[in-house]
């Protein structure tokens, strides 16, 4: 009689697992303490899964805290339950338990231990776990070189991702997924393509999380035609057209392609919307100057029933920005703690001061930064800076200037911005100390870059450059379009005058 009750109570807990049922997982578990099982290791196990399939780590711990014994299973559920929460310090540490118990990890135990390693930036750790990985034998295994892969993607380190994906014998959409995301994420967007393009030929099929990720690699590299035959494969497959990841990544595609309208069209269309699509609308509208449009459709949000989050705030304050509309956007950034419950972030700090400096208000954005709780970050006095040089402002630009030369002492574009503001006041001693010191540190300033595809091909173009193999004849017609460009601008001015 005991034994089948015991095995009808662990039926009914990992029946409740799938569902995520934690009040019938709970009532299981008082029946558990009735009729006297709690010492059963199979109970205690499926305990142990249901509470942290459900969130409910406490309870987890609990149970896990007064297991006697404790077989491989009950380790690795905890392990990856803390990692898959992103509570990494507590997974190394039941990790450390595990191996000072006389555990031996197997390949469930490192791939959550791989995360956690890659979720507290620990490369050494992570790299001495890929040594005892390479020495007990389990490279082969595709769920852990898969995650070796995406620790060193996560910590930054694409040529050890990439050594891993190579080798690895047999890779699944997983792990196609993580490089094509490493490679886009680090704006290597054609090495992505060429990556997705090797998926297909190798049979793998492209699923609701290669989608986004390769919707972000064509939006950042402006490639249009790409990104209309990925969203023509997405309505194809009528299963993707529910994915609200998908439509998000639709907007933001359309939106940095410079296809405004269509962006509108996918968020009008989508099924289902989140946070993430109203946001990301929004955003839209504020890169495209269309600031009235970002600000109606964040009341219109607000009025859905959704709440803005940081982020949210931070798109609608760049919008303010990029569209001038000053009073709105300090309206929005000093009732952020009032009516959204958050203090303002750095971002947000970053977006006003950006929006004062545009305006020539670069006094009143010195002194929001004076004010700011935290640490002003490089984005503000970025954002300060930029305004100096618009507007001339030599005093501010310097103290802005030398902040940065603190926090960024490898960045150039720092001292070509000092050094433009010396230029506009004819201050040419402040010019010459400033390129000395460049030079002094071996800078170089990055050229300008501006791309075009055409017939799926990316035409690059840099300052100075004429290694395009059609330079001549681009110059050729350039020359030709000037002067009508020229003598259309006087007409204009005559008009005007």
């Amino acid at each position: 009689m005991g034994l089948k009750t015991a095995s009808s109570l662990s039926c009914i807990l990992r029946k409740c697992v799938p569902h995520l049922a934690i009040s019938r997982a709970k009532q299981t578990h008082a029946q558990i303490l009735v009729y006297g099982f709690i010492s059963n290791v199979t109970l205690q196990t499926d305990l142990l899964l249901v509470y942290s399939k459900c969130g409910v780590l406490q309870d987890a711990r609990q149970v896990f805290d007064k297991m006697v014994d404790r077989n491989m299973h009950s380790w690795n559920i905890l392990i990856a339950s803390y990692a898959h929460n992103c509570m990494f310090y507590d997974a190394l540490g039941v990790f450390d338990s595990f191996l000072k118990m006389g555990f031996r990890p197997d390949h469930f135990t490192l791939p959550p231990v791989f995360k956690a390693s890659a979720g507290i930036g620990d490369s050494y750790l992570g790299k001495m776990l890929h040594g005892w990985v390479i020495r007990i034998g389990f490279e082969e295994y595709v769920v852990v070189g898969g995650s070796i892969m995406d620790f060193y993607a996560k910590c930054g380190n694409l040529v050890d991702a990439w050594r891993c994906f190579v080798n690895l014998s047999m890779r699944d959409s997983i792990v196609w997924n993580v490089m094509i995301g490493a490679l886009g994420k680090a704006c290597f967007f054609r090495h992505a393509l060429e990556c997705f393009r090797d998926m297909l030929n190798d049979g793998v099929k492209m699923d609701s999380r290669t989608v986004p990720s390769i919707l972000s690699v064509c939006g950042g590299e402006g490639n249009l035609m790409k990104g209309k035959e990925i969203h023509a494969q997405v309505v194809k497959h009528h299963i993707f057209g529910w994915d609200v990841a998908i439509g998000n990544s639709l907007i933001d595609m359309y939106a940095k392609c410079g296809c405004l309208h269509d962006s509108e069209k996918v968020f009008r269309t989508m099924n289902k919307s989140n946070l993430v699509t109203w946001t990301s609308m929004i955003s839209c509208y504020g890169v495209h100057g269309k600031g009235e449009e970002a600000l109606a459709l964040f009341k219109k949000m607000k009025y859905c029933g959704f709440q803005p989050n940081c982020v949210t705030i931070t798109a609608i304050l760049a919008s303010c920005s990029h569209s001038g509309l000053i009073d709105q956007g300090q309206k929005i950034f000093y009732s952020i703690n009032l009516d959204y419950g958050f203090d303002p972030s750095v971002e947000h700090y970053a977006c006003m001061v950006d929006l004062l400096g545009r305006f020539g208000d670069l006094e009143e954005a010195f002194e929001l930064i004076k004010n700011m709780k935290s640490a002003p970050t490089a984005s503000v006095w970025g954002a300060l800076l930029a305004g100096c040089l618009v507007h001339k402002n030599v005093e501010i630009g310097e103290i802005a200037a030398h902040c940065l030369f603190e926090l960024e002492p490898r960045n150039s574009s720092n001292y070509i911005a000092l050094c433009g503001i010396y230029y506009s006041r004819g201050m040419w001693d402040g010019v010459s100390r400033t390129r000395a010191k460049m030079r002094e540190l071996g800078m170089v300033k990055t050229p300008g870059c501006s791309w075009i595809t055409v017939a799926g091909r990316v035409h690059k173009f840099y300052q100075r450059d004429f290694s395009h193999p059609e330079t001549e004849m681009i110059h050729e017609m350039l020359h030709g379009i000037c002067p009508r460009v020229g003598d259309r601008e006087m007409a204009t001015k005559s008009c005007q005058a």
